[in-house]
């Protein structure tokens, strides 16, 4: 199946200053739509702990060579109710998570929210989901950190069903139910698309087969492309799924030149070997200019550049 790449970039919803205007980052949002950015993303924490040395260590989920950005006091936006902000005030680009902890929130609330999220949107929302890295977010939630992996599948079981099935049934040790209404359901067919987040290995690889084919690498596979998504079509494989269709997002980020400015050129200057090595999506971090026009002018250059290379 043929796809034309897309191009994501994250946007941070979170800071260190207490100050900060988040009306300006909205309005860097709407640059993005404005430009023909296909998809906004941006992250999740609902608490922190204070052992943050743990973003950085592999055993729980973290990133070797990882830092938690804003330390325990940083302002962190809750994802839903910002790209809900979102929903009513853009018109095309994607609204993404990347990636809601998922698990923290309570199945059917969280079918309820992206449904109608979705609903007002016009059929915007991609659902991008991990099961992180801090121990002490679950403990605040009251839920077991180690059967996170669980409570992630069990999350999105309920949620599909809740998507797809006029009158929904289901059941698991978790939870049961039979004879169930939500409405409305999700404007996208089959429900929101699910992207799954984690490193190559078995319980990820079942996750895609069952949730959508859709994979943000993390950990060492975000820069080995070549190596991590043969090892993850195999994996998915070995599960029993089957992994001709996956989707995979690439990570590049937005370069300076030596004037401080974004060089549009050496930005997308990586994306052709990144769709060579199998990436079938492109997210960019970085700083964009605050004010609106300077940032629509420039996000603008940043697609056609893109769009350029990637025909």
């Amino acid at each position: 199946m043929t796809h034309r790449p897309e191009i994501s970039l994250h946007l941070c919803t979170y800071s260190e200053d207490p100050n900060h205007d988040w009306n300006a980052t909205l309005d860097t949002a709407r640059a993005m739509d404005a430009a023909g950015v296909d998809r906004v993303m941006v992250s999740d924490h609902i608490a922190f702990g204070e052992n943050l040395a743990a973003y950085a260590n592999p055993a729980v989920g973290g990133t070797v060579g990882g830092r938690q950005p804003t330390g325990p006091d940083g302002n962190w936006l809750e994802p839903l109710v910002f790209l809900t902000a979102l929903a009513t005030t853009t018109t095309r680009i994607r609204l993404g998570t990347g990636v809601l902890l998922a698990a923290l929130r309570r199945p059917v609330v969280l079918a309820k929210q992206l449904a109608t999220i979705d609903v007002l949107s016009g059929g915007r929302v991609d659902l991008g989901v991990g099961i992180g890295w801090q121990r002490e977010e679950y403990e605040a939630a009251g839920l077991p950190f180690e059967r996170r992996g669980r409570l992630l599948d069990h999350t999105l079981e309920v949620c599909q069903a809740l998507w797809t099935q006029q009158r929904a049934a289901y059941r698991s040790p978790e939870l049961s139910f039979a004879g169930i209404h939500q409405m409305p359901k999700p404007v996208q067919s089959g429900g929101i698309p699910v992207w799954v987040s984690g490193t190559v290995n078995a319980a990820v690889a079942r996750r895609l087969s069952r949730f959508g084919n859709r994979w943000i690498p993390w950990g060492p596979a975000i820069s080995d492309l070549q190596g991590a998504i043969p090892a993850m079509k195999r994996a998915i494989a070995d599960v029993g799924g089957d992994p001709s269709d996956l989707h995979v997002q690439g990570s590049a980020n937005l370069v300076k030149g030596p004037d401080g400015a974004i060089d549009v050129h050496a930005t997308v200057a990586p994306v052709p070997q990144i769709l060579a090595d199998g990436g079938t999506d492109i997210r960019f971090a970085g700083s964009l200019p605050t004010d609106p026009l300077e940032a629509t002018e420039l996000l603008s250059a940043l697609v056609r550049a893109f769009r350029d290379v990637t025909r």
